[in-house]
């Protein structure tokens, strides 16, 4: 069932909607909580800014009196103030930061673990369309720079802005003439912060995006260093990854150009305003319509106002960034889940495990028209306590078919019953409570042995007696008895994927989860694939107990799995075609028989099948 996964990216022309205002407003609901705190920042960094502000207003009236008097007595109360106006202001700055920095970090939990909790929810269809390394870097990078922004961005970018306005009054005050040379000088910036926007707002995508992109590529290189190692594709895997980094690197490259021609603007129109003002204020000045002390408190205040305005560069950039990033947060939380608990839940209180497939259908959502479904109306009935081989060539279908039961997929068509009832009108929970699963390609998470098998068995967290028992009968059913001579037995971490133990170790560990967890229903993909003769020969004995009072679904890949078995289906092209024992459909059925040559097994020839 692998699909190729592709990056979900908008195109460019619907990068920009909605607007930059309502997307970030979508944050409230996580940001909530920490608003308070937030607008508590704000207006201690708009103090700090007024603060700023009233220290020209002071020098002003140095200059104009003690300075120009000769009066030096006046010059020591003066210099209190501006120190006790610069103490005020250091002070608002670290109740700023104080404010914002913590409760910034519980606005990125909750968005993280929402996301977490939304990809848990959301269905196998979805994950095989997605690049993990997209996923991953929305969880990591996109929610850090959303934290980022909360705690810093957005206060400054707030405060900043009303600082400048608070300060063009202020320049208006002192001399309305140069206070308009100065707004209109720096009309420019403003403009450019406009245009700045629909350019960055795209490349800041694509960016992000291939950010995504490189980290899925690292992560399938990690995962499958073994493959690039054995046949020396070490270096044609780097030459494609330098290519991802190349591409990155350009667009990186291109996000610089354009935040260095804002800065440009930034930086070059506050100098030009303060050349303008200087001329028009020597000549106010010398005119008597300006006193020096007016004079020196206007570039005072205009050179408190430089920071505010160059600033807004990076902020807006900033902005524009975690714009981005709450898109992409957004992209993956507003999915639509198609596998969902119903709005008023059956329940089975005494399970019996009757599996039914009643005209089954499935494929994929995004499969064209013209394709066959994977599934083409299945009808297939299992008693209680049966157990039933799947045996098909490959591609025939076996393995969706298996997935339907659980609801890992959900029909598109026809049904699939448990004791009767539609398993679409279970909640999803009690469902895989009585139906359990072990996959061929067995997935081990990096935790203990004793974790791993007894995933499937919350209920007996608080009774450490019983969870052992069981966790014992379903090691020594899967024949895992190598667990005890692991460095820390059942309590050995077994490493990420569980990638320290063999194919064969994985598989039986994987088997004895499915065991443990003690399903009225045990559906198996191929779970001896990697088995040896022997072990396989001594799990079968142990499965065959487990069996005889469970429902079971197995794939078969080998014909000794299949003796296993009450009774087997044969599936061609998503339609089961044959249903009977192992020993009618060898007589009486010739696919049956092809199939069943073409399966690897070390004590069944092709020459035996065919006789």
């Amino acid at each position: 069932m692998s699909r190729t996964t592709t990056t979900p990216t908008p195109p460019d022309d619907q990068v920009r909607k909605p607007s930059t205002l309502r997307s970030l407003a979508r944050l409230y609901p996580y940001a909530k909580p920490a608003v308070p705190r937030i607008v508590l920042g704000m207006v201690a960094a708009l103090l700090a800014a007024v603060v700023a502000l009233l220290i020209p207003v002071v020098l002003q009236l140095l200059v104009d009196g003690p300075l120009s008097s000769g009066d030096r007595a006046q010059i020591w109360p003066a210099f209190a103030v501006v120190l006790g106006l610069g103490i005020v202001e250091a002070v608002m700055i670290a109740a700023r930061r104080r404010l914002v920095l913590t409760p910034s970090t519980f606005v990125e939990a909750s968005m993280r673990n929402s996301l977490y909790a939304k990809l848990q929810d959301l269905p196998v269809a979805f994950h095989d369309r997605w690049q993990s390394g997209q996923l991953l870097s929305r969880s990591v990078s996109d929610l850090s720079l959303i934290r980022r922004w909360l705690a810093f961005g957005i206060v400054l970018l707030v405060v900043n802005l009303l600082t400048i306005v608070v300060g063009f009054v202020v320049l208006f005050f002192y001399s309305w003439v140069l206070g308009l040379i100065f707004v209109v000088a720096s009309i420019p910036v403003f403009v450019v912060s406009l245009a700045f926007e629909k350019r960055y707002s795209l490349v800041a995508r694509r960016s992000q995006d291939q950010v995504g992109d490189l980290a899925t590529s690292v992560e399938e290189s990690v995962h499958g260093i073994r493959v690039l190692k054995a046949f020396g594709r070490g270096k044609h895997s780097l030459r494609e990854f330098a290519k991802q980094a190349e591409d990155l690197r350009g667009t990186e490259i291109e996000k610089a150009r354009a935040i260095s021609k804002l800065w440009l603007w930034l930086l070059l129109v506050p100098d030009v305003a303060f050349a303008l003002c200087l001329l028009g204020g020597i000549y106010l000045a010398a005119d008597g319509q300006l006193t020096v002390g007016q004079l020196f408190a206007f570039f005072a205040t205009a050179t408190v106002l430089r920071w505010p305005v160059e600033s807004i560069g990076f902020l807006l950039s900033m902005t524009f960034d975690t714009r981005t990033a709450v898109d992409r947060f957004f992209e993956v939380t507003d999915s639509t889940n198609t596998v969902t608990d119903p709005e008023d839940p059956k329940t089975i209180t005494e399970p019996h495990g009757r599996l039914e497939f009643r005209g089954a259908h499935f494929r994929y959502q995004d499969s064209p028209a013209q394709f066959a479904d994977l599934v083409n109306g299945v009808d297939l009935v299992l008693e209680p306590g049966e157990t039933m081989a799947l045996v098909g060539l490959t591609g025939s279908g076996k393995t969706t078919l298996l997935a339907l039961a659980p609801r890992l997929y959900d029909v598109t068509g026809g049904q699939v019953l448990l004791d009767g009832v539609d398993v679409r009108d279970l909640t999803r929970e009690e469902l895989r409570r009585h139906i359990g699963m072990a996959f061929e390609d067995a997935t081990l998470f990096s935790a203990s042995v004793r974790d791993n098998v007894l995933l499937g068995r919350p209920d007996l967290a608080d009774d450490p007696v019983e969870a052992d028992r069981v966790m014992r009968e379903a090691l020594d059913i899967a024949q895992s008895d190598f667990v005890d001579r692991l460095p820390e037995g059942v309590d050995t971490r077994v490493g990420e994927e569980g990638l320290s133990l063999s194919g064969g170790q994985r598989q039986r560990l994987a088997l004895a989860r499915a065991i443990a967890a003690r399903p009225a229903v045990l559906v198996l993909d191929d779970p001896l694939s990697a088995l040896d003769v022997d072990t396989e020969a001594r799990v079968e004995a142990g499965l065959r107990r487990v069996l005889a009072s469970t429902t079971s679904l197995i794939v078969a890949h080998r014909p000794s799995t299949v003796t296993l078995a009450d009774r087997v289906a044969l599936l061609e092209n998503g339609v089961v075609t044959a249903v009977g024992t192992h020993s009618d459909l060898l007589a009486t059925n010739e696919h049956y028989r092809y199939v069943i040559s073409s399966l690897d097994d070390d004590t069944t020839t092709r020459d035996e099948v065919l006789a």
